[in-house]
């Protein structure tokens, strides 16, 4: 799953990794939500979209998902939650080696939606589902058609620690909202860092 994620990198970092000429403007954000406009980069460029595939479906299982118009949605890392005794412990899941993730995901219209997948092994500890992550150097590879690129990110790709319970409001927005969680304030049975630093 992923019902919030981030996108706060530098617009030259962005282009970089994503190998665009121009990136349109946009704020940076900590708590993305389903029916923002966020940032996608299609085989001609980069553009805003309504996250929300059809004014429906902000993710879409990637196994069942129609793949004919691709994209790509940039991401500083995205929260999940895990199931702690009663109640649910968010963790701000973020690249281990790039600046950037690269969501897999499609677009209609002025809409679009991420691909979902089962989670690799390190992040099913968290959630049984996680986004599509296309690895950098597959991005036009993606973009362009190809097959056999959806697959649980490797392990080492991620890291995870837990963060506060502000994530939880829709209407938070700072960067204090990936900031760690001090393992003093932990719900019993949940990690401090479950991998990564």
């Amino acid at each position: 799953m992923c019902g919030r994620y981030a996108l706060h990198s530098n617009p030259d970092v962005i282009a970089l990794q994503f190998h665009l000429t121009a990136v349109p403007a946009f704020a940076p954000r900590y708590n993305i939500a389903p029916a923002a406009q966020v940032l996608v980069v299609r085989p001609d460029g980069a553009a805003l979209l309504k996250w929300g595939w059809r004014g429906k479906a902000h993710n879409l299982r990637a196994e069942t998902a129609p793949t004919r118009r691709r994209c790509l949605l940039p991401a500083s890392g995205f929260y999940e939650w895990r199931r702690v005794g009663a109640g649910k412990q968010p963790y701000y899941v973020r690249p281990a080696r790039e600046a950037l993730f690269g969501f897999a995901g499609i677009w209609d219209g002025e809409t679009c939606a991420i691909l979902t997948l089962e989670a690799n092994q390190v992040l099913a500890v968290i959630h049984h589902r996680m986004p599509a992550i296309i690895a950098t150097q597959d991005y036009a590879r993606w973009l362009g058609g190809e097959d056999g690129l959806l697959a649980p990110a490797p392990d080492a790709a991620v890291a995870a620690h837990p963060v506060g319970p502000q994530i939880n409001s829709g209407a938070a927005e700072s960067a204090q909202l990936i900031e760690p969680l001090p393992s003093g304030v932990l719900p019993q049975g949940a990690s401090r860092s479950l991998f990564g630093d």
